[in-house]
């Protein structure tokens, strides 16, 4: 009976370590195992054991990371740089200032005169005329000395005005304004008012 029981356990030694240890766990002492093709196999089964212990590890990690994200932990935020702003650009030019003038002049009868604002094309000025008594007949017009001359560019007429306002805006480069003529047979005083964009007012000869 002890006999049969040492050769039981002997036996069984035998097992675990040329079959058992190879097969599941790839341990060989004796080199049996890889004979017979059993290390191989508890290799296998050692790695595929191996690479389920980590994925289940990123598992639990993953739940940890969501079950804060839904309790409303606050999430780290990346650093961004917020580039700084680039300074604006000066204004390429000062508003021009608008200029105010009044003038006058006295026309004996059958007398007439004219005056002129030096304006560069596209200003506007406003202007407003009137007589102290009677009436006169005016041209408004405009004209150019330099090249290329234009000796006439209409922009209104009238007679037997006692007085007429408006907007004034120039045509081109050069002198822009009125002429008045007293058809009447007592002397007329003509005060003209004007105010916007024009480089200066001139009574012409």
């Amino acid at each position: 009976m002890i006999r049969s029981t040492a050769i039981a356990a002997a036996v069984a030694a035998v097992l675990l370590v040329t079959v058992v240890m190879p097969a599941e766990y790839g341990v060989d002492p004796t080199g049996i195992g890889r004979v017979l093709g059993l290390t191989e196999m508890g290799e296998i089964k050692a790695q595929l054991a191996k690479e389920a212990s980590t994925e289940a590890a990123s598992d639990a990690a993953a739940g940890t990371t969501r079950a804060a994200t839904a309790s409303g932990l606050p999430q780290a935020i990346p650093d961004t740089a917020v580039p700084a702003a680039s300074p604006q650009p000066a204004a390429a030019a000062a508003v021009a200032i608008a200029k105010t003038d009044e003038a006058s002049v006295t026309l004996r009868p059958n007398e007439g005169k004219e005056i002129k604002l030096s304006m560069l094309k596209g200003a506007r000025v406003n202007y407003s005329w009137s007589t102290d008594r009677g009436v006169v007949n005016y041209d408004t017009h405009a004209d150019r000395t330099a090249a290329p001359a234009i000796k006439y560019h209409g922009y209104a007429k009238g007679q037997g005005k006692a007085s007429d306002e408006g907007v004034l805006v120039a045509a081109f480069d050069g002198m822009h304004g009125w002429f008045w003529r007293n058809r009447t047979r007592e002397p007329v005083t003509v005060t003209l008012r004007t105010n916007g964009d024009y480089r200066e007012l001139k009574l012409m000869e």
